[in-house]
């Protein structure tokens, strides 16, 4: 349904969980037509609750959306209490981040999957950009010799 693929060029995932979210009817229909975004999104731990923040849910049908409503509002994440615990003790020990990896339809409920992640460095940004650089060019020179 929505993805965020900078995820996976900004960060190295260590560990994923999956979660539900607090959402209304209308949010609902929405993300299942897709007019979800993850761009920007980032997860955090308050007290004993997770909440997702950023994450744009454009309205699936603008005249018959409330006045009032907010496409960026902060979510409350739907994760039980060990989880939770367990996900505040990695970021507050290893200095980890909870991103947003994707948001998707399982039985009826949308979901998001979390990873648990550290900040990848300029320079290992730029190795990956190079060497996927450099399998294009060899693909292509394979290409017009072959």
């Amino acid at each position: 349904m929505s993805e965020n693929r900078k995820a996976y060029f900004n960060y190295e995932i260590l560990e994923t969980f999956e979660a539900g979210i607090e959402l209304k009817g209308f949010e609902v229909k929405a993300i299942k037509s897709g007019k979800a975004s993850l761009v920007g999104a980032f997860a955090l731990i308050r007290g004993e609750e997770a909440w997702i923040t950023n994450m744009s849910v454009s309205p699936y049908q603008p005249k018959n959306t409330p006045p009032e409503y907010d496409p960026n509002r902060t979510r409350r994440l739907l994760l039980n209490k060990k989880e939770i615990g367990y996900i505040a003790g990695k970021m507050k020990s290893d200095r980890l981040t909870l991103v947003p990896i994707k948001l998707y339809n399982k039985g009826g409920r949308v979901k998001v999957l979390l990873g648990l992640a550290r900040g990848k460095r300029q320079y290992e940004k730029r190795a990956k950009i190079q060497k996927r650089e450099v399998k294009q060019s060899l693909r292509r020179t394979l290409k017009t010799r072959g």
